[in-house]
């Protein structure tokens, strides 16, 4: 069985982006980078490296700047620093882990490859473009380090990993609920339109988007928390909330996984 992929390039209001994917079987991921304004926004993983090599070449871009240092968003920043000389910039909280060796699980070494270690500077609250002042928003729930990132001349947003989905359905063992609720309500108090997300590409109207994925996770924690209220315990309030079992469960050894959804809910209403 191998890894199989591929990439395609797009443009959308003055953004290139290109999108690459890989697949095994019936097992499909994807992730996107983006450039604007001689800006570049993520890196893409290593296992699609060599897809994304032309788009890099043909990229105008002075600096890159990383939402969050998961392997599908800094593979490609190695290559970037070396080839072109280029700064690269990052929550301060993860530039000592991604100057080293990567340590994650071996499927995600499979899917994404070994994330090459790389030189980061701290990004700061803000930085300048070309043409544009951004805004660093630190929206914290899917890691510790996750940003977004604010053209305050376009109102495009850049939300990393902060949407992805409006139904979130399966998150990594140590995301939180709560966390990724609150940064999603601090992201909607500034003023945005377009947004460009990490994996699932452009989307027109972003408010609208985000706003439906606030509204679901505040519904789901309501839901959690009554059955805990009426003493459920965290598998049976799993089983009735997401019966369903999905496939990232399985060959993620339940790294990815609905429970760790309700579990974060229950912590969190705990503490």
């Amino acid at each position: 069985m191998f890894l199989k992929t591929k990439s395609t390039q797009d443009e959308v209001s003055n953004v290139r982006f290109v999108n690459g994917v890989v697949q095994l079987n019936s097992v499909k991921l994807n992730v996107y980078c983006f450039e604007t304004d001689g800006v570049l926004i993520d890196t893409g993983s290593q296992s699609v490296a060599e897809e994304f090599k032309p788009f890099f070449a043909q990229a105008d871009i002075d600096q890159v700047v990383i939402t969050h240092a998961h392997e599908d968003h800094t593979g490609g920043a190695q290559f970037l620093q070396t080839e072109y000389g280029l700064p690269i910039f990052m929550n301060e909280m993860a530039i000592e882990e991604c100057a080293q060796k990567a340590y994650y699980p071996l499927y995600r070494k499979y899917f994404w490859g070994a994330r090459r270690p790389f030189e980061a500077r701290p990004i700061g609250e803000t930085f300048k473009s070309r043409n544009a002042d951004w805004t660093v928003i630190p929206t914290p729930g899917h890691a510790k380090d996750h940003l977004a990132f604010l053209n305050n001349e376009t109102g495009q947003l850049f939300s990393g990993d902060l949407y992805v989905h409006p139904k979130t359905k399966v998150i990594l063992r140590d995301e939180s609920i709560p966390t990724i609720i609150s940064s999603i309500e601090k992201t909607l108090s500034y003023d945005f339109g377009e947004l460009f997300c990490c994996h699932a590409g452009y989307v027109k109207d972003g408010r609208v988007a985000l706003q439906k994925k606030l509204l679901y996770l505040q519904e789901l924690r309501g839901n959690t928390l009554a059955l805990h209220k009426k003493g459920y315990g965290v598998r049976e309030i799993h089983s009735q909330l997401f019966p369903k079992k999905y496939p990232i469960t399985y060959f993620s050894f339940g790294e990815w996984n609905s429970i760790h959804i309700n579990r974060s809910i229950v912590n969190e209403g705990n503490e």
